[in-house]
């Protein structure tokens, strides 16, 4: 891969925004250096703009380099700065899957970039050779997301590793939902895959939604670009210190994922027994899609009984369908519950 060919020329003419944080790593007594408020410590001060405290804790974590590691607020912020780094906006393009993570759609119309997409086929997968046929010299970029959202699924491994050697361009995993899954995350393959950013997220699995700290594996100098271009203070200090407490309690976030995998086979069992139900599609993450007779109607039902779902149904193949996140057995109950009274209360949870 050749990344100066990729990336945009203002991008590789950038200067990036020097902060005294930078400028200054170490511990001093006296700081003078960044015009800040001496009183209230310590949130008078600003963050680590690089946030190594909390990268070499990943590190250990995933068995990978910090300067391989990218955080930002939330995923959403690494998959805009890929769009910002490689493509020129009104030239270039990216190709996507069908559905998918909607946010590839924001951003990359927030960037004026064309965005190529791919419908997946009846069991919710690819063939890399659709979406490179979809790709051309302008394509910039590939975005996967395994387990997919909205359908829940793993992708095809062996596909994947094909747009890996066949596309000169990056492509973009996005493993939010990988700690749900019985396969393992693509990070083993980094070293030797230059083209590959990871997105992962503390969101799911690690109950951080609130933090929004997202994360992206790359190869050092791809992180270099995305440290070139974020902001100077991307993850603020109280996200940075409640990360490194949690990140301590991988034990407890390992139990969680136990629970919502349990659950999730529970609800699949006790779902089939309602007779609106048409299909129970396959997941991987810590929700399932589905389908089921007048899915609208039902969701405006639990609205009314203070349970939100995701009506999915105008997304393609997706119609009729409703996304349910797996919750706590008590919430689980309560959706069970709720439904059941569509039947007159005639299954027993």
């Amino acid at each position: 891969m050749n990344l100066d060919k990729l990336l945009r020329n203002n991008i590789k003419a950038l200067k990036p925004y020097s902060s005294a944080r930078d400028e200054f790593s170490g511990e001093a007594e006296v700081y003078l250096d960044a015009n800040e408020n001496p009183f209230n410590v310590p949130y008078n001060r600003y963050p680590d703009p690089m946030q190594w405290a909390v990268k070499k804790k990943i590190a250990e974590l995933k068995n990978i380099a910090p300067e391989k590691i990218f955080l930002g607020n939330g995923s959403d912020e690494p998959i805009d700065i890929i769009f910002r780094a490689f493509c020129e906006p009104g030239v270039d393009n990216v190709v996507t899957i069908d559905p998918t993570y909607g946010m590839y759609q924001v951003a990359a119309d927030i960037n004026n970039v064309e965005i190529r997409k791919v419908r997946l086929n009846d069991h919710f997968d690819f063939k890399a050779h659709d979406l490179l046929s979809a790709a051309n010299l302008y394509t910039k970029a590939i975005f996967i997301c395994s387990p997919n959202n909205p359908t829940g699924n793993l992708l095809d491994k062996t596909e994947i590793i094909k747009l890996l050697t066949e596309f000169d361009g990056i492509v973009v995993l996005d493993e939010a939902y990988i700690d749900f899954s019985p396969e393992n995350s693509f990070l083993g393959l980094l070293d030797n895959c230059p083209n590959l950013i990871i997105l992962q997220t503390f969101s799911k699995a690690w109950g951080m939604a609130g933090v929004r700290l997202g994360m992206a594996f790359a190869q050092a100098e791809i992180i270099r670009v995305f440290n070139k271009i974020k902001y100077p203070y991307n993850i603020n200090i109280l996200s940075q210190q409640k990360a490194l407490e949690l990140i301590d309690n991988e034990g407890e976030k390992n139990e969680w994922v136990k629970i919502i995998l349990y659950e999730r086979a529970k609800m699949i069992r006790k779902l089939f027994k309602l007779p609106f139900v048409q299909i129970i599609y396959p997941s991987d993450a810590n929700f399932i899609l589905v389908k089921m007779n007048d899915a609208r109607g039902i969701y405006e039902y639990l609205t009314e009984q203070k349970i939100i779902v995701r009506d999915r149904s105008k997304v393609t193949l997706c119609e009729n369908s409703l996304r349910i996140t797996i919750g706590s057995p008590e919430e689980n109950k309560k959706l069970r519950k709720a439904l059941k009274k569509l039947v007159n209360g005639s299954i027993e949870d």
